[in-house]
């Protein structure tokens, strides 16, 4: 699977000018919504992406499955180069939109201790504010 397509590039690379931008302006960094997600296929590992810069170094939440989701960067190449059992690969999830910005996804995973299940919450907090089940 292709982990990067030009479009999603596109719109991560804007985001890091964003941020650059921003702060060579004096003004506070944005909080953009993630634009991609990554996952392991048979593991518990899940990446959100808001920024690419020009080394392909992604800035974004990263879970690894131990319980202590975390901001910070991580790279293109490295997700590309994990080997994982039945010949797989990390993949990216094609379905994924981001619905709030990467800093209240970091939150709601910190306090959950993963994720995936911080996801579960938002997204059950939101249907419900919604009037939704």
């Amino acid at each position: 699977m292709i982990l990067l397509t030009p479009e999603l590039r596109e719109q991560l690379r804007a985001n890091d000018l964003a941020r650059i931008e921003a702060l060579r302006s004096g003004d506070p960094a944005p909080d953009p919504v993630p634009v991609v997600r990554f996952f392991n296929p048979v593991g518990a590992a899940t990446w959100l992406a808001t920024e690419l810069d020009e080394d392909d170094i992604f800035f974004g939440l990263a879970d690894l499955g131990f319980g202590c989701p975390d901001l910070g960067s991580f790279a293109l190449d490295e997700l590309q180069s994990i080997r994982l059992p039945f010949g797989l690969g990390i993949e990216r999830d094609t379905l994924f939109e981001g619905a709030f910005p990467l800093s209240v996804y970091a939150e709601a995973a910190c306090r959950a201790g993963s994720l995936i299940e911080g996801e579960r919450i938002l997204y059950r907090a939101a249907r419900a504010a919604k009037g939704g089940a």
